[in-house]
């Protein structure tokens, strides 16, 4: 989805205001000051960054979860660098993005799940000196949609999904799906499931929730090939968003900012209990903050591993989403290699998160991870 001339000027508009307020503050640097803080909040101020001599043309590709964020980041950057032209093409997915990449037909790929450590290794003969790295970008979740007769408010566990999913559970009027559903009327109709079609971080990302939360019934391996011939398969969260919005009893999964006005699950809190959780930016982060944990394949790289039996908390949304940038630690060309460093430093600065914020409804990074963005792109040569 191309977004729309509103949103752009929203993101401009954005960045003006956060550089006036940087004139009178002392913050300095790409990413912020971070301090080593998990606090949610990012601060207030802007990068004082000066990017007008900035020229020259980045090509990119990938997650269609980050397309709007994309979108609305280029809108931003452009317009404190207008000598930048920045293409991201988000029809290939995150599996065709980190193919390209590797191919070095981009300068980074957008993908929702990390270098795979084959990946890593091929990116040492790609890139040459450094290899690769995993610079998270985009925090958002991923949106369980359904399409039912009046459009009733459904609660779904994991272990639903988990059977859903695989096709142990096929109707709507499942007594499992009644049990945590009191009072909601189900009709008795067959469930169609819709997933991804291509190679998606996002279908990355769903499996390996599904099985950590419930590995008796989700027994495939996680990755970005959705495992079973269960429902059928849609290019890019918009095709699944699509299809089950024109169905009647789909179900899928999509990035939040994919989903539109298809209505959402709320999904149980760990796998016990009554506490549901619909989406949102700061269940996003809240997730984020309890099932993180450092998995780094080198120096410099930020790949994060995602646990998803952390998630315990009632105002946490219990599928975050984690979406990654890409890119050579070294460039052939090393103009090319500082301007791309450039343009991610602003996607991962205090501002360029708040421009995500307010146009993608992503969930803000935390401040420490702020921090170890900047660190890792000032290694970018």
């Amino acid at each position: 989805m191309k977004l729309k001339n509103v949103a752009a000027a929203g993101a401009i508009a954005l960045v003006s205001a956060l550089a006036l307020s940087a004139c009178s503050g002392s913050n300095s640097g790409s990413g912020g000051s971070g301090g080593g803080s998990t606090n949610s909040s990012s601060p207030s101020s802007a990068p004082s960054v000066d990017y007008s001599s900035l020229s020259g043309t980045i090509t990119a590709g990938g997650s269609s979860a980050q397309a709007n964020a994309q979108a609305a980041w280029s809108a931003a950057f452009k317009a404190q660098a207008s000598g930048v032209t920045i293409n991201y093409d988000k029809s290939q997915g995150s599996g065709g993005g980190v193919t390209n990449w590797l191919s070095g037909s981009y300068d980074f790929a957008g993908t929702d799940a990390a270098l795979t450590p084959a990946q890593f290794t091929q990116a040492q003969t790609s890139c040459g000196t450094g290899g690769g790295l995993n610079i998270p970008v985009y925090l958002s979740g991923v949106g369980i949609i359904y399409k039912l007769p009046g459009d009733p408010k459904v609660n779904l566990t994991g272990q639903l999904l988990a059977q859903i999913f695989s096709g142990k559970i096929t109707n709507w009027n499942d007594a499992k799906i009644k049990a945590v559903n009191s009072g909601v009327t189900l009709p008795s109709l067959k469930i169609s499931v819709v997933h991804r079609s291509d190679g998606s971080g996002t279908t990355a990302n769903f499996t390996t929730y599904l099985s950590q939360i419930d590995p008796t019934d989700w027994t495939s391996a996680p990755g970005t090939a959705w495992p079973n011939s269960v429902g059928s398969g849609q290019q890019g969260g918009s095709g699944v968003v699509n299809t089950v919005e024109a169905g009647s009893g789909t179900i899928g999964y999509a990035d939040q900012s994919s989903v539109g006005k298809a209505t959402m699950a709320a999904i149980q809190v760990g796998t016990s209990g009554s506490n549901f959780s619909s989406y949102s930016a700061a269940g996003a982060t809240a997730a984020f903050e309890a099932a993180a944990q450092d998995a780094s394949q080198g120096a410099d790289d930020l790949t994060k591993k995602l646990d998803y039996t952390k998630i315990t908390d009632s105002s946490a949304y219990p599928i975050p989403l984690l979406s990654y940038d890409v890119l050579c630690k070294t460039f052939k060309d090393s103009t090319q290699g500082k301007l791309t460093a450039a343009y991610l430093g602003f996607i991962g600065s205090d501002t360029g998160q708040k421009v995500g914020a307010q146009n993608a409804g992503a969930a803000p990074l935390p401040a420490s991870i702020i921090a170890e963005i900047t660190k890792s792109l000032a290694d970018v040569k």
